[in-house]
């Protein structure tokens, strides 16, 4: 695992651009809420530690991580800088995980090559549930954090293009 020894919630806000003019959209998968709720608490969190507004993020539910594109794209139309898409799968027994990873991934990164408004990939493709579980705020960290930073970087990066 990529994160093995590596907790995902370290940075310095101080190395940080100010993102207190940014406005940020969150799309957020209600499929495994447990994980993605944790997520969404770790850019809330972060965006309340760089001085982000809570007046500029806008936060919308999607059944699923299939559903995220379509959120996305949706969310891209609604005057933000950036976008993170929050979802979380977990492998089973079939072919489903392939999938939804697959036309996840192929889905936001066809919203980033189209569009203008950046999408973040806050997606968790975890073979098991505690895998998920430290990743969204358990033993590695939040991933959530590190795509709330990633937004920030984004979000100044096109506003200085």
């Amino acid at each position: 695992m990529a994160t093995k020894n590596t907790n995902l919630s370290n940075y310095d806000s101080s190395k940080l651009p100010d993102a207190s003019s940014f406005r940020f959209g969150l799309v957020v998968s209600e499929w495994n809420s447990k994980i993605t709720e944790g997520l969404l608490n770790g850019v809330l969190n972060t965006f309340s530690d760089c001085n982000v507004l809570v007046s500029n993020v806008v936060i919308i539910h999607v059944p699923g991580s299939f559903e995220l594109i379509f959120g996305s794209k949706k969310m891209q139309e609604q005057q933000v800088d950036v976008v993170i898409a929050i979802g979380s799968v977990i492998k089973g027994e079939t072919q489903h995980f392939n999938f939804v990873c697959d036309g996840v991934t192929q889905g936001i990164k066809d919203l980033n090559v189209l569009n203008d408004v950046p999408v973040v990939f806050c997606l968790l493709t975890d073979n098991n549930l505690q895998q998920s579980i430290d990743r969204s705020g358990g033993k590695h960290g939040n991933k959530g954090v590190e795509a709330a930073i990633t937004a920030i970087k984004m979000a100044h990066l096109c506003a200085n293009m």
